[in-house]
This record gives structure tokens, C-alpha cells and sequence, in this order.
């Protein structure tokens, strides 16, 4: 009973600081109240606790806005965030389960970059791609997620801003391969880069196709939630026709 009793007021405290972290602006102790669901005299005592480690700021007016010792953990979370501790498990386990390889691209001004690739051991033939490899930012499967997703919106991207996916088959570096790839976005909804499975062509057969690409969005998703970002729009991409 103690040990549930403790985990309820960990959640009480968490909902006062989230409370305060979603609000447009400052919130006074009735409005923290009222978005909490908890009596004033609870709220107070919550926040003085925060207050007191600097995770909460009290204004002269009385109201509550986040404090400095966030603004401290925010910067060293940046500082040690690594990139490829979410992408790569992603990759690998695209690449086990589809014998395809797979790639995570970024775009840099005119270009987009390879930044991780995971070679398929059945496929050699696609081995040209390595990381470092850089394309011209809007060509393939990967480019034109990378241009739908950081270009002004167009109605030729509408389609692959509306299923999160882009296919390629024809008009690539290498021909006689094909490529399938999906949106990743970071926090606050920030495109970040795309994820793509690249195989021959053969292998991208109309009984194929659909199951690739539910994988490759299924993937982008992954490493979307793994980073923080929003992943509303993939369920709701599922949703909808191809």
C-alpha cells in the first residue's frame, strides 16, 4: 500500500510540472489547479518542492513557469544525445527481417547525405551506397521524402506528405534497383531525415510493395518515438488508402 501510495504522489508532482510544461504561458496556482485536478493545498505543497530544486519558477505575480534546472537537463540531454543509437537498431532489424539494405538519409543544402547504412549480406550489388555517399537532395525514394517533407509544400509531395512514403523503381543511380522510404521527425514535429530500404527491382513486385512499405513507415515510426517526435501521423497515415 505504501509502495502505490508513493508512486501516486511521484504522479501528482509529475502532473503539476507537466501542467506547467504544456500551458502557453504562466499558469497561477487556480489554474494549476484546475489542469490538474488537485485541491490548491496539494498543488502548493507540490510546487514549493519544485520551486526549491529549480524546476520551477515562481513570478512576483504568483504564477508558475518552468524553471532554470530544465533549461540545465535540456542542454545536457542535447549534448548526449547520439543520433545512431536510434537509428541503427532500427536499420538492423530492417535489414534482418527484409534481406534488404537500409540507409537513414539527411539533407545538407543541395544534397542528401548518407548518414548510417546497414548492407544486406544477400545483396552486394548495393553495396555502392556507403555512408558518406551523397545524391543530389530530391532524387530517389529517400529524396523526395527529404523534399516533401523541407521544401515549401508542393502538389506533386502531397501524396507522400499524406502516406508518409515515397516509392522509386525507376530513374535511380544504380539500374535494376528499387527503393521504398519514410519520414522521420524529431521534436516538436521536426523533419529530420528519411529512412529507406533499397532492393532489385525484381523484388518490388505488386504482392511485395505493400508489405515494404508498411515497413519502412513502421520503421520511420520507431525511430520517431525512440527520438521524442510525434508518431500521430503514422497511425493516421495507416488509415488511409495508398
Amino acid at each position: 500500500m505504501a509502495h502505490r501510495d508513493g508512486v501516486a504522489a511521484v504522479d501528482r508532482a509529475l502532473d503539476v510540472l507537466e501542467a506547467v510544461e504544456q500551458a502557453s504561458g504562466p499558469l497561477t496556482l487556480s489554474e494549476l489547479a484546475q489542469q490538474t485536478g488537485l485541491i490548491k493545498s496539494t498543488v502548493l505543497r507540490l510546487a514549493a518542492n519544485w520551486l526549491r530544486r529549480g524546476y520551477l519558477r515562481r513570478n512576483g505575480d504568483g504564477s508558475y513557469q518552468l524553471g532554470p534546472t530544465l533549461a540545465r537537463l535540456g542542454a545536457r540531454y542535447q549534448t548526449s544525445f547520439q543520433l545512431a543509437d536510434h537509428v541503427l537498431p532500427v536499420l538492423n532489424d530492417l535489414t534482418r527481417n527484409t534481406g534488404e539494405s537500409s540507409s537513414f538519409y539527411i539533407r545538407h543544402d543541395d544534397k542528401r547525405i548518407c548518414l548510417f547504412r546497414v548492407n544486406s549480406d544477400q545483396q552486394l550489388l548495393l553495396h555502392y551506397a556507403r555512408v558518406g555517399t551523397h545524391f543530389p537532395y530530391h532524387t530517389g525514394a529517400s529524396g523526395r521524402v527529404i523534399r516533401a517533407f523541407s521544401d515549401p509544400p508542393d502538389e506533386e509531395d502531397a501524396e507522400v506528405r499524406r502516406t508518409l512514403f515515397a516509392t522509386s523503381i525507376g530513374s535511380r543511380t544504380l539500374s535494376g534497383t528499387a527503393a521504398v522510404a519514410a519520414p522521420v521527425f524529431g521534436l516538436g514535429g521536426a523533419f529530420i531525415g528519411a529512412v529507406s530500404l533499397v532492393a532489385p527491382t525484381t523484388r518490388f513486385s505488386k504482392r511485395s510493395l505493400p508489405q515494404l512499405r508498411a515497413t519502412i513507415r513502421e520503421g520511420a515510426r520507431r525511430i520517431t518515438e525512440s527520438i521524442g517526435g510525434p508518431t500521430e501521423r503514422f497511425e493516421g497515415a495507416k488509415r488511409k488508402p495508398a
